[in-house]
């Protein structure tokens, strides 16, 4: 589906524990008649198994957003799992309760199978463990993922019925933020309690809870922000006197004059009285530091009709997210096709202070 699939470096942490606490634990407290050996390649074996059915869960949500039309920047599995990095927004109540549900319905439909398919591998106790123990995952990933808290899938099934009962997208998202909040403290509290109690275990009931609170916070800023800048323009942020620097400047001339000079981090490129492209630091330190010296800045540049850019008219939000779709922190602002000036993220947060102040 041109879909990238990553491995966060805390994934192989976690592999590495799951892999420990199954064969340590889990297959000779079950299977207590086979080699320590089989015990770590079975525990290997339904580790990596249960990260192929996390996977699933999460291409599940990603298939659905593709049928929307709504881009998926890729999938990472990391140490609480996996997640699907949608792109932009549904567009509507109807389409995030599919793309939030398709998920869970993924890991049902895994876990009737592995528990359907448990007679086949009896005798054979390795795999009658392993296909146990993924029907049990599967059963907990369904459950455990529609608590209603953003940004679980419960929490989007949540912010899907809202939205859809209240017209407000903005609103629907602050309930299921604050939700997600209200679940993620729950099970800080449940942890430090099972912590008390001697279960050390609770240091990961703990640890999944404020995942979910910090995440769920940073929605309920993320709308909060979206509600400071409604109404406000790109051509109000953005800097009209940004630095234009000539084609023909080599790389070693602009670092030393501008970069390290004056602090500055993104540049037009000019020639001919024409803005040909956009140099940032980014692909500056693309060209190796002993041929600064001899590369043209028109060299290294990306060439302005390739460069993402916002029109001046354009809602201030949506030039945000426009940076953070494209994973860029600055963008040539254009009015009529003509370039009229740069706007970067810190115009946006100074933006954003002196509008915070204003209303202080």
């Amino acid at each position: 589906m041109g879909i990238s699939i990553d491995l966060d470096y805390s994934w192989f942490v976690v592999f590495a524990l799951l892999t420990w606490a199954l064969a340590t634990g889990y297959f000779p407290a079950g299977y207590g008649q086979s080699s320590q050996l089989l015990y770590w390649a079975a525990g290997a074996a339904t580790a990596v198994m249960m990260f192929v059915c996390v996977l699933l869960h999460e291409l599940g949500h990603a298939a659905v957003a593709l049928r929307y039309k709504i881009p998926v920047r890729g999938i990472t599995l990391f140490i609480f799992g996996g997640v699907a990095q949608i792109g932009a927004e549904p567009p509507g109540a109807l389409a995030e309760f599919f793309i939030a549900i398709a998920g869970p319905l993924v890991s049902l439909v895994l876990a009737i199978l592995f528990y359907v398919a448990q007679p086949l591998f009896a005798g054979m106790e390795p795999l009658l463990g392993i296909v146990g123990y993924l029907a049990y995952v599967n059963v907990a990933l369904v459950l455990f993922n529609l608590i209603p808290g953003y940004p679980l899938d419960g929490g989007r099934v949540l912010r899907a019925i809202v939205w859809k009962l209240t017209g407000s997208l903005q609103r629907a998202t602050l309930i299921a933020a604050n939700a997600g909040r209200i679940f993620g403290l729950l099970l800080i509290f449940l942890g430090v309690m099972q912590i008390l109690s001697g279960n050390p275990g609770g240091i990961w009931i703990a640890f999944v809870g404020w995942f979910l609170d910090s995440t769920a916070h940073a929605q309920v800023t993320q709308v909060r922000m979206k509600d400071l800048m409604a109404g406000y323009r790109v051509t109000q942020a953005m800097n009209a006197h940004c630095a234009a620097v000539s084609s023909d400047m080599t790389l070693q001339e602009l670092v030393n004059g501008l970069v390290l000079g004056k602090g500055q981090r993104s540049f037009l490129v000019e020639h001919g009285g024409q803005m040909v492209g956009l140099a940032t630091l980014h692909q500056i330190r693309a060209i190796p530091r002993h041929q600064w010296a001899q590369t043209r800045v028109d060299q290294a540049m990306l060439a302005l009709e390739k460069a993402k850019c916002i029109d001046a008219d354009a809602e201030l939000w949506s030039a945000l997210e426009t940076m953070d779709r494209n994973g860029v922190n600055q963008l040539p602002v254009t009015r009529e096709r003509r370039v009229v000036g740069m706007l970067s993220r810190d115009d946006i947060i100074t933006f954003l202070r002196t509008i915070f102040e204003l209303k202080a």
